[in-house]
């Protein structure tokens, strides 16, 4: 059923594709037992790919290029966009922004931003979500979120802020051994040169002001140097471009950075945390 599904929601690059390799296969004179053995996959999976049953994923694309592509690339260009198709729709116009962002200011009050999300973490919350998923869409969102990744090693590199909710940090998803995998990676993200983690503790409330209360967002200036907000609230994403909004919103995450612990203390805080026994 799963794979029946894909074939009607595969996207406009997941069936140009299946297209093209299908036509260079048949070029070259090669079977789709011939073509898996030197693509490394079955026959079955050739197959599946030229229907779209099961898309082409990127490490396939980066076979298929290798064996099909003749140096034109056509398959390598492609992982852009095959990855994009595997985003959520409401998520791909903002995805497209934060790759060539300069800045990205994050805000996330109930999970760990997917931007910093271990295989781990992403596959359990995304297994763990409702409506449930197939097998096949929950990898390609775990595909897809990861490559995300990429960013942290961007040449120009990006400045990077996250503010977490401190009952984020304490929310396991899968099991306790995922989630510390989970801190130890914040950790290691934590102290690259363009990244700066806060905590927001829980007991801001008690001060009289919390800023945090309607949820999380995520602030981007762009390419050229454009300013954005990115919102999610349950599965509908809200684009937020014009200056007036902006700036309100860029207010309320600057007085939530203003409550959060200093990124060296938020940095400890973590330690501490990824060293409890569960």
């Amino acid at each position: 059923m799963a794979r029946a599904e894909n074939k009607t929601e595969a996207g406009g690059t997941a069936h140009l594709v299946a297209a093209l390799a299908k036509a260079l296969r048949e070029q070259q004179g090669l079977t789709q037992p011939q073509l898996g053995d030197k693509l490394g996959y079955t026959a079955a999976a050739v197959s599946a790919m030229e229907t779209c049953a099961q898309p082409a994923s990127d490490q396939m694309l980066v076979k298929l290029e290798e064996e099909l592509g003749g140096g034109l690339g056509v398959f390598e260009k492609a992982r852009k966009w095959m990855l994009l198709e595997k985003y959520p729709a409401r998520f791909r116009g903002f995805s497209e922004l934060e790759a060539g962002a300069v800045t990205i200011c994050s805000y996330e009050a109930l999970v760990v931003d997917g931007l910093f999300q271990t295989e781990d973490y992403a596959r359990a919350l995304i297994g763990g979500g409702h409506p449930p998923v197939s097998e096949q869409r929950r990898e390609e969102l775990v595909e897809a979120r990861l490559a995300r990744r990429a960013l942290f090693d961007r040449n120009p590199a990006p400045l990077i802020e996250l503010i977490l909710e401190e009952s984020v940090l304490r929310r396991p998803f899968g099991s306790w051994d995922i989630m510390r995998g989970q801190l130890r990676s914040l950790i290691e993200d934590a102290q690259r040169e363009n990244v700066f983690v806060q905590v927001l503790p829980m007991d801001r409330g008690l001060r009289g002001t919390y800023a945090g209360d309607r949820g999380g967002m995520h602030l981007l200036e762009t390419s050229d140097h454009q300013h954005v907000v990115y919102m999610e609230i349950e599965d509908q994403g809200i684009l937020v471009s014009d200056p007036a909004e902006v700036s309100q919103l860029a207010h309320r995450y600057a007085r939530i950075r203003a409550q959060a612990l200093s990124p060296d203390e938020s940095l400890a805080f973590i330690e501490r945390l990824a060293g409890e026994e569960r």
